[in-house]
Order: C-alpha cells, then sequence, then structure tokens
C-alpha cells in the first residue's frame, strides 16, 4: 500500500510538471505571436502613413514659404495642416516606438524605464521620473504591470494630450508600491481634455493588469487641466 501511493505520488508530480510545461509552452507561443502581429502592425503603419505624412509636411511647408517669399499672408488652414502634420509625425513616432520595443517577456520591468523615457524624449514628450520612499525589489508580476502602465500611459500622453510634459511618480511605502503619470497636456480638443476617463482599450488593459493583482486604478482627468494615471498595489500579490 504505502509503495502503491508512493507510485501515485511520483505519477501526479509527474503529469503536474507536465500540465506547467504545457501551460508554459503555450505562454511563450502566444507571447511570440503577439510580438510578431504587434512588429506587422509597426510596419504596415510605417509603409502607409510615415511617406504620406512627410509627403504633406513637405508641401505644406513649400507652400508656407512661397507665400511668404512673395510676400502674403500665410492662410490659416495651410498653417494648420503644418501643424497637423507635425503633431501626426510626432505621435505616428510614439506609436511605432512602443510596438517595435514592446516585448511581454519577463525582461520588460522598470529596470527598462530609462529606455522607454528616452524614446518617449525622442518623439518629442519631455519627461521626468521621481521616486519617493525605500526602494526594494518587487514581485516580477508588479515590475512588469508597472512598467506596461508608464508605457502605455505614456503613449496616450502622446497620441491624445497634444502639446505636453508628462512626470512619472513612483512611490514605495511598506504596505503599497504606486505609479503614478501626470501630464498637463490640453487633450487634442480645443478647450477641456477631450480624453475619456478610465475607458478605450489601454486604459481597460491597465485596468485589468492592476485588478488582477489586488491593486486599484485611477485614471482621468486632473484638477487645473492634464490627465492622470495612478495605480496603487499592495505590498503582497499573488503570483
Amino acid at each position: 500500500m504505502v509503495v502503491a501511493f508512493r507510485i501515485w505520488q511520483l505519477h501526479l508530480r509527474e503529469v503536474e510538471q507536465r500540465a506547467d510545461e504545457a501551460e508554459r509552452t503555450r505562454d511563450e507561443a502566444a507571447q511570440r505571436k503577439a510580438m510578431e502581429e504587434r512588429l506587422r502592425i509597426a510596419r504596415e503603419l510605417h509603409d502607409s502613413l510615415t511617406h504620406s505624412i512627410s509627403v504633406i509636411q513637405v508641401q505644406a511647408g513649400v507652400a508656407a514659404h512661397l507665400a511668404r517669399k512673395r510676400g502674403d499672408e500665410v492662410p490659416p488652414a495651410l498653417l494648420a495642416i503644418q501643424e497637423a502634420g507635425t503633431d501626426a509625425a510626432r505621435e505616428l513616432r510614439t506609436t511605432l516606438s512602443v510596438l517595435r520595443s514592446a516585448d511581454d517577456g519577463d525582461s520588460s520591468g522598470l529596470a527598462q524605464l530609462d529606455g522607454l523615457v528616452a524614446r518617449a524624449e525622442g518623439a518629442g514628450l519631455p519627461v521626468t521620473v521621481t521616486v519617493t520612499g525605500a526602494e526594494r525589489e518587487l514581485p516580477s508580476n508588479v515590475d512588469q504591470a508597472a512598467y506596461r502602465i508608464v508605457q502605455e500611459a505614456l503613449t496616450n500622453v502622446g497620441r491624445h494630450a497634444g502639446p505636453a510634459c508628462a512626470s512619472v511618480h513612483l512611490h514605495y511605502t511598506p504596505d503599497t508600491f504606486l505609479v503614478q503619470v501626470d501630464d498637463d497636456g490640453p487633450g487634442t480638443d480645443t478647450g477641456a481634455d477631450s480624453r475619456p476617463a478610465g475607458t478605450g482599450l489601454g486604459l481597460l488593459g491597465m485596468r485589468e493588469r492592476v485588478t488582477a493583482l489586488g491593486g486599484r486604478l485611477h485614471a482621468g482627468p486632473r484638477d487645473g487641466g492634464g490627465f492622470q494615471v495612478r495605480a496603487e498595489f499592495p505590498a503582497r500579490t499573488s503570483s
């Protein structure tokens, strides 16, 4: 009876190991497929939009230059086209950099925050980073989720905020870890910030990440203008 029980335990352990390996293999395959799809989308966006936007910018610039050379007033519509082309190019660069750098593997975490900020600044978005509290090593799932939240938030600033500066704040306490991204942009429409408060696929993905780890997410307009994304994680989370 004892021998049979031990054999049964060994068999059960082997089945569990095989199930874990199968799950890990499926996860890796899904991650590779997602990365390949992001790169495909990035290539298509680059091929289809970059050239067209560049042509629009060049033609608008030439037309404005010729008008000034003749001593004519540059039509406001032409100036609007120039500005829209510049904004579209900046937003496209931000989106492409995120798509090309996104990697759902274990390497994505706050250790890569400097690179993420550098890419955002290279796309024309000034970013400041502050860290408060006693820094500590975070659980890997929290570390990855925090990086993804900053990544998505900065992408949204580049796409929706208009002319803006962004700030990233990481705050450590014994009981919680807080990641917060603020911007001072007016939004894409004139007047009040037009970005949705807590809606949209990007914000939905953030909320799902935070909720899965037992945390809380706030996303909405700030008092005085701009937008804020704030995620608070408990000190201990389930894997």
